[in-house]
């Protein structure tokens, strides 16, 4: 298994880089979050990997984060859940957007994700929400009652609930501010 790697930056495509390990050039598949961060073609790049392994493909896939790598992992323990399914999911949404969606049980949100279907949804959110709340990193101050309540009151307005969720994500992680403060909050956020 090969757990990470470490090297240079080769070259890049929509959703997949190629990175120089030693004298070993690999083609590693990425969310689009992580191929923002990796820098400019001849840098020095490290990432969490996982390998999949499948009769007829091998396929690395690379994160800039750990986080990201675990939820991936989570992703595709969903039965009807593979790769290239979450690799859609994780970039489409950030990692702490996706969980509180899985939390909140949004499923309009994620069948807005390409691949992602009503039943898949459902899949996810019936599998994953009780590990997600019972500790996964970074999404203990988005799993809130208020979160859910504003997620909800945004789409009411008219908003999306991807746009009502990127709001959300913005929040300053305070717990004195108020139900209200923090939709208006989310509100100007909008309006930028």
């Amino acid at each position: 298994m090969i757990a990470a790697i470490e090297g240079t930056l080769e070259a890049r495509g929509t959703d997949w880089a190629i990175i120089k390990v030693g004298g070993v050039s690999l083609k590693v598949q990425l969310p689009v979050s992580s191929l923002d961060q990796l820098g400019a073609v001849g840098e020095k790049v490290q990432l969490y990997t996982h390998l999949h392994w499948k009769e007829d493909n091998i396929a690395l896939y690379g994160f800039i984060s750990q986080q990201e790598l675990d939820l991936f992992k989570m992703l595709t323990s969903v039965n009807g859940v593979g790769p290239k399914t979450a690799l859609a999911m994780l970039s489409n949404l950030k990692p702490e957007q996706l969980a509180l969606a899985i939390v909140g049980g949004n499923v309009g949100l994620l069948t807005q994700i390409p691949g992602v279907g009503k039943k898949t949804a459902n899949r996810l959110v019936l599998e994953l929400k009780s590990k997600l709340e019972k500790g996964w990193v970074g999404v203990s101050s988005y799993l809130t009652q208020d979160n859910a309540e504003i997620v909800a009151a945004l789409t009411n307005l008219g908003y999306s609930a991807a746009e009502a969720s990127k709001a959300v994500a913005e929040l300053p992680p305070s717990p004195d501010l108020s139900l209200e403060e923090k939709i208006k909050l989310a509100l100007q956020h909008l309006a930028k």
